[in-house]
């Protein structure tokens, strides 16, 4: 059994308009939400194996906020492969994960994660900033991953708690 926490980046700050996209940081309300999921994750007890990030300023800031709060402690991968990738991109790099690890979180950005959710269990919701996806996977290995072996477990975001 595999487990994968799709988790897009918190809210991010539009003010300063001469910032390029990738360096963005989080806004007020980011910085607030991405604890507040962080701590959600731990106390249902989730810690994840290996944490996969974008390496935009919103998304690893916000893998990095959660990482502590869950109380992981491994080194996060920033993968430039997962800004602004397709579902098929991310895929692909899901797919190249080592099988030892069984819980994988992976932070970035939209449309691309909306995608992946569909591609893997029909979820046709919008992934709100912050929110968590969480998909269980029936197999051994990460190359097997499928929308034959997918269950959609949960679908968590900060208003649900605020």
């Amino acid at each position: 059994m595999k487990k994968l926490y799709i988790i897009r980046h918190a809210k991010s700050s539009w003010k300063d308009m001469q910032l390029e996209d990738f360096d963005r940081p989080l806004n007020k309300r980011g910085k607030l939400n991405a604890p507040l999921m962080g701590a959600v994750l731990k106390q249902q007890n989730i810690k994840p194996d290996i944490i996969l990030s974008s390496p935009a300023l919103r998304a690893k800031i916000t893998a990095q906020i959660v990482a502590k709060k869950v109380g992981y402690s491994k080194e996060i991968l920033f993968m430039k492969e997962i800004y602004e990738a397709s579902s098929s991109k991310l895929d692909k790099v899901l797919k190249s994960i080592d099988k030892k690890h069984d819980i994988v979180f992976i932070f970035g950005h939209n449309p691309g994660f909306n995608d992946l959710a569909y591609r893997y269990v029909g979820f046709d919701e919008n992934i709100p900033t912050c929110g968590v996806v969480e998909i269980a996977f029936d197999c051994k290995r990460w190359s097997e991953i499928d929308s034959l072996n997918a269950e959609l477990i949960s679908f968590d975001y900060p208003k649900k708690h605020l």
